[in-house]
């Protein structure tokens, strides 16, 4: 009897133990499981260095199909490389990352074409595209032209003055704003809305009127420095009715030296229709905000954004728009940003130097974008060109507020984000003096009060 009962009480630990080594073993599979499936981590970095941007993220949450990124370099350098593909894998289960060494794989090398060490190679079935380099900025560039189909055109309109995405000045050239617009699969090109020039040897001029190339996705007006005439803004009207999307960026009429920006009448009379007044004022920033990032009291920066899509992930990022004149919106358009309360709008536009007049001027916060429908069409409007040139695109917000810009008018709007941000340089700058100091007190204040603290010791216990 003792015997049966021994092992009968051995059989029931050993059930127990085999259950409970299961259940801890179910535990830790599905633990691991859960980890892989759904990775997450925590950046305390200042400047969110180990964490994707906001546009990479809702990107690839957002994919409809499969898409491969492959990393065709040394083994060694995987693990390096690791650190930044391995966030982009764990954001979807449709987007798979792939490590080859060529040197082991060399079919596999030669089959993509490859010259060079590091290569990533993004494809999403029979398209394909290769980033630059191993950056968030470049990778997630590269996903943005293999999941966007079909030819967007960017048209900057030319002729009257106007800002060119050909032109490389710093402060009249958007060549800046082209190259990121081109990293976003639009193409970028000129037009005129000028008419067609007259045939050689004519004796009257040609009666073409301007129109808009009806390939032109998006059509920008930036800057122009001389009025349009009635036919070129009868262009603009009817690409707009006819569903095109335009982005107009109109200066203040300034008249400040040698330099002069004409007011255009029937340009104000058509934005007027869509919603959008133009004041005839310059809008000048005294919060001193402006200070902090280097910038004076002509580039008011805007702080307060409404809740339309192109600027409702912009929460506490600043924008600065140089030679700003405000805007006063009705429907159908939407304000997008205004200005703060120590902001003002003077009707001095001759003087470079501008004193406040509370009595004529116009007090802050200041409308300075809006945006709307007209019929089929979409448009914003801008009181300043500057702010996107490629002295200013990097400033704060500028970048990321061009760019949605550009996606809600050409009904891109899951590229709507903030995008990523070069990686900040943290390096501490000290001057001479600064550095004698820290040497003096560290490797010479610090051994000093040691000894006379040894001393005083020795001498008590003398």
């Amino acid at each position: 009897m003792q015997t049966a009962w021994m092992k009968t009480r051995q059989t029931k630990y050993g059930v127990y133990v085999t259950f409970y080594i299961l259940v801890i073993l179910a535990v830790l599979g599905a633990a691991n499981w859960l980890a892989n499936r759904h990775n997450k981590t925590f950046d305390s970095t200042s400047n969110k260095k180990f964490s994707l941007s906001d546009q990479t993220v809702k990107i690839v949450r957002e994919l409809k199909n499969d898409v491969t990124i492959t990393d065709f370099d040394e083994t060694d350098k995987f693990p390096t490389d690791r650190d930044l593909l391995d966030r982009y894998g764990a954001l979807s289960t449709k987007m798979h990352v792939a490590y080859v060494d060529p040197y082991k794989k060399p079919q596999l090398a030669k089959a993509a074409g490859l010259t060079k060490l590091p290569t990533m190679i993004v494809e999403s079935g029979p398209k394909r595209d290769e980033a630059k380099s191993l950056t968030e900025e470049e990778l997630t560039s590269a996903l943005i032209r293999v999941i966007k189909s079909g030819v967007r055109n960017v048209c900057f309109v030319t002729g009257s003055g106007e800002k060119s995405p050909e032109e490389t000045d710093e402060r009249e050239g958007y060549s800046a704003a082209a190259k990121d617009l081109e990293k976003s699969n639009y193409k970028t090109r000129t037009t005129s809305l000028q008419g067609a020039a007259p045939a050689p040897g004519a004796t009257t001029p040609s009666t073409t009127k301007p129109e808009v190339p009806s390939d032109c996705t998006v059509l920008v007006v930036a800057g122009p420095k001389f009025a349009y005439q009635q036919p070129a803004v009868d262009a603009i009207q009817t690409y707009l009715n006819n569903g095109g999307h335009v982005l107009l960026m109109i200066d203040p009429p300034l008249k400040i030296g040698k330099g002069e920006t004409q007011d255009s009448e029937p340009l104000n009379k058509m934005v007027d229709s869509w919603g959008v007044t133009l004041d005839k004022d310059l809008v000048l920033d005294l919060s001193g905000i402006g200070q902090i990032f280097g910038v004076g009291p002509e580039v008011p920066l805007a702080l307060a954004y409404e809740s339309h899509p192109i600027v409702r992930d912009f929460k506490r990022i600043a924008t600065g728009f140089p030679l700003a004149r405000s805007l006063q919106v009705k429907a159908p358009a939407e304000k997008l940003f205004s200005t703060s309360e120590n902001s003002f709008a003077t009707m001095n536009l001759s003087s470079p130097e501008v004193r406040r007049d509370p009595k004529t001027d116009k007090p802050g916060p200041l409308t300075l974008g809006a945006a709307g429908t007209v019929k089929q069409g979409r448009f914003v409007v801008v009181g300043s060109s500057s702010w996107a040139s490629n002295g200013y695109l990097g400033f704060r917000g500028n970048r990321d507020l061009f760019l949605n810009m550009v996606n809600w008018l050409s009904s891109d709007e899951d590229l709507i984000s903030i995008r990523p941000k070069d990686p900040e340089d943290r390096r501490l700058s000290l001057s001479q003096r600064q550095m004698s100091t820290i040497f003096l007190s560290s490797v010479v204040g610090l051994p000093l009060i040691v000894i006379a603290a040894g001393l005083m010791m020795w001498w008590k216990r003398r």
